[in-house]
């Protein structure tokens, strides 16, 4: 029963987390708000959503590891698992913002967490407002940039949405309750299977709990290889990441502050994490300059690999 709970909630995770970031780019869109700046807000937003939900009603349960595994292995999981598969099944050129805004903040982010848990094994509520109020203070910084940026006639034609304001109010309901019955089901299944099976809540939150949520990133990244699209970049992984630490992190410790109960979360988890962040920088210039290619997919997703063999199995 714990498993067929997960998948459930799993699928319940997807396809919410899919309607609602349908139903809020067609209302952004109606609104007359462009791709870019819906890009930096919406949909990173939407795409964030089912961590947002796991995390914040597993604190709430008091399964602060699931909670922490979920984000750290979610961002683990968006560079090595989903960007390296996207890019083994095509290139992906990366543009200048990947080393001039998205990387260092996402480092900063990153480091952040690691220094806030890793002093007194706890995220508080003030440490929680210094991230939610970093994460505003750079969506205003993107703003102010991307307000000046011509929008072009292909992608305001890619943007072009018909939807009924009705269907994409029902698409917004069913979507948040898809999220809200998802993360029930998921996180029951979670912690009863972890129990049954003698596996801790942490290793549960970072490998099945945390690849499930970034489903959605996989799904999306492979469509749009497939398409031939290019809308897919690093910066959008990276971005999700920034989101999944300065919001879902920043929110769930304003509600309730998330100690740390498994110390290899600190000892090696969140180690994981800044490794994998750190890693994407040599490999988007070495070999091809500001390209992400098969070879650089591989090895992320070794990566990858090593981090699910060395934690399950260490």
């Amino acid at each position: 029963m714990d498993i067929l709970f997960m998948i459930t909630g799993l699928v319940l995770l997807i396809f919410g987390g899919d309607w609602l970031l349908k139903a809020s780019v067609n209302i952004s869109m109606k609104l007359n708000i462009s791709k870019i700046v819906i890009g930096m807000t919406v949909v990173s937003f939407a795409t964030s959503a089912p961590e947002l939900i796991v995390s914040i009603k597993s604190a709430l349960d008091g399964f602060p590891d699931l909670a922490l595994g979920n984000v750290i292995g979610s961002n683990i999981a968006n560079l090595a698992l989903v960007l390296g598969v996207t890019v083994c099944l095509g290139t992906i050129d990366v543009g200048k913002s990947f080393y001039t805004i998205d990387w260092p903040m996402m480092m900063i982010a990153s480091v952040l967490l690691y220094l806030f848990i890793g002093y007194d094994l706890v995220l508080d509520r003030t440490e929680g407002i210094i991230l939610f109020a970093i994460l505003i203070a750079f969506l205003y910084y993107l703003l102010r940039i991307q307000s000046k940026t011509t929008i072009t006639d292909e992608e305001l034609e890619i943007t072009n949405d018909d939807t009924p304001i009705g269907k994409t109010l029902f698409l917004l309901l069913i979507g948040g309750i898809g999220l809200w019955g998802g993360s029930e089901l998921l996180i029951n299944g979670a912690v009863g299977f972890a129990q049954a099976i003698g596996v801790s809540e942490r290793i549960i939150g970072v490998t099945i709990v945390s690849v499930g949520t970034s489903i959605p990133e996989l799904a999306a990244s492979i469509i749009a290889i497939i398409k031939k699209e290019k809308a897919i970049s690093l910066g959008n992984l990276i971005g999700s990441n920034i989101f999944n630490i300065l919001a879902v992190l920043g929110i769930t410790s304003i509600i309730t502050p998330i100690k740390v109960g498994d110390l290899h979360i600190i000892t090696n988890d969140i180690y994981w994490m800044l490794g994998v962040a750190l890693l994407v920088f040599p490999l988007c210039f070495i070999p091809t300059k500001l390209k992400f290619g098969f070879k650089e997919g591989v090895i992320l997703l070794a990566t990858y690999g090593a981090f699910i063999y060395f934690t399950v199995f260490s």
